[in-house]
């Protein structure tokens, strides 16, 4: 049964973004987790994600969605903001030739792959009982505001789906739907 969960869940994501602590792209690595979570990022829209779409001082990520997604501006969070900056502050010293936000050693925009590699080993060395990808990120960003009660149709919104089918499976489980009746 372990084997078919497709999502982490809020717990499993902390203990992701504390492996980070003390890597060779710790900074990097915690940010581009953070916000893929945050911020129901797939992969290609995190690696994808430019300089001016993160705009610190108006503390907002203007989210550009794929798959005919809709994008939107989404507000950040104290905690983000800081990873952020200390990103921002790594990538300055590196003087990329490239507005990519988020960056490889060689200083050109982080690969899909390279995403993906840091997911799964961060993953291991957090010791999670399932094999970790990101689109992991992405559902648990969804189970985690369906869980906050957020209804379907702002998590659609938040999380750019198109058809409304896609987000169901994000409160359709959710016990706490079901709190407010019979009252």
């Amino acid at each position: 049964m372990m084997r078919d969960r497709k999502h982490l869940v809020a717990a499993e994501v902390e203990k992701l973004m504390d492996a980070t602590k003390g890597s060779r792209h710790a900074a990097r690595d915690r940010g581009l987790l953070l916000l893929m979570f945050r911020h129901g990022l797939r992969v290609s829209e995190a690696c994808g994600l430019r300089l001016s779409q993160v705009d610190t001082e108006s503390r907002v990520l203007h989210v550009a969605r794929l798959k005919q997604g809709l994008s939107t501006t989404h507000p950040l969070r104290g905690d983000e903001l800081r990873a952020i900056k200390a990103w921002l502050t790594e990538r300055a010293t590196m003087k990329p030739d490239t507005d990519a936000f988020f960056i490889s050693e060689r200083r050109g925009p982080l690969s899909r792959m390279t995403a993906w590699l840091a997911v799964r080993t961060y993953g291991r060395l957090a010791d999670l009982p399932i094999e970790a990808h990101p689109h992991m990120l992405r559902r648990a960003c969804g189970f985690a505001l369906a869980d906050q009660g957020a209804d379907t149709r702002l998590i659609q919104d938040y999380l750019g789906h198109r058809n409304i089918q896609h987000t169901v499976m994000y409160t359709a489980t959710n016990p706490a739907r079901f709190e407010r009746l019979w009252r």
